[in-house]
């Protein structure tokens, strides 16, 4: 499994406060079955760092957890803020795509947001970029308002899930959208969006099985949520088709129409 999102780098957002603590995450991602993680700390006004220091510190953290025979591979990438996207150059944004391809992971507005907010992805994608949004489930506009979601989806923007919203951890209301949105054919990924190796913890097995639990059990399923589709993500490749048991769900204006307009 590939966990897209995660706040394992040491002292750099409100993630990992050291290497200690980015190494126990690690210990807990594969024993749960991960075999990769994306470093995603957080871009924003509130989290100022030499965004060199992403590459830097996952090399660092690498090397820690080869030397502590783990079995996990750490892949720079990071979580940004619309709010300051356009103070960043292409340069810049290239450097902290996923992997080797355009993909950003965006974060998705914890506040009520306006129209703008589409606005400035449409900005993001003009400039040549793909996106992922982060923790879709968890914004209060989408929770408002799914249709908004889809029409957004509609334009070839990713969402990506929480697995602790999916298994329940974040109370009632979320799991109740996380799951409608798959339902709806708007879940494209799952990640754990980890910050500790307590509360928060790089994990996914849990929220896999709540949601195949929900979605009639469908194997193939968690592997395209959590194996096909991140692996695309890292290349820069298109996404596959996704499986039966989420295309046979989807609704009007969901995953079906979108991945007909990726692939075009």
């Amino acid at each position: 499994m590939i966990d897209l999102h995660c706040h394992i780098l040491p002292g750099l957002d409100d993630g990992a406060p050291d290497l200690a603590t980015s190494i126990e995450m690690a210990r807990i991602a594969s024993a749960d079955g991960l075999t990769t993680i994306v470093a995603t700390p957080h871009v924003r006004e509130d989290f100022p760092y030499d965004l060199a220091e992403v590459e830097e510190r996952t090399a660092l953290l690498n090397a820690e957890i080869d030397r502590a025979g783990i079995q996990l591979e750490i892949v720079p990438g990071a979580e940004l803020a619309l709010t300051i996207a356009p103070e960043l150059t292409d340069e810049q944004l290239r450097g902290i795509c996923l992997g080797t391809g355009r993909f950003l992971l965006v974060e998705s507005p914890y506040s009520y947001a306006t129209e703008l907010l589409e606005r400035d992805l449409f900005d993001l994608q003009v400039r040549g970029f793909e996106l992922v949004l982060a923790h879709p489930e968890r914004s209060p506009s989408f929770m408002r308002d799914l249709d908004w979601l889809a029409r957004i989806a509609q334009r070839g923007v990713l969402c990506s899930v929480t697995a602790a919203s999916l298994a329940g951890r974040f109370g009632r209301p979320v799991k109740k959208i996380a799951i409608e949105m798959a339902r709806r054919g708007l879940v494209h990924n799952v990640a754990s969006d980890a910050h500790s190796a307590g509360n928060r913890r790089p994990v996914l097995t849990a929220g896999i099985a709540a949601l195949e639990e929900h979605l009639g059990g469908d194997q193939p399923l968690g592997d395209w949520l959590v194996r096909d589709v991140p692996i695309a993500i890292l290349a820069g490749d298109a996404l596959g088709p996704a499986p039966t048991a989420i295309r046979g769900r989807a609704r009007r204006g969901g995953l079906r129409g979108m991945f007909d307009k990726i692939r075009t």
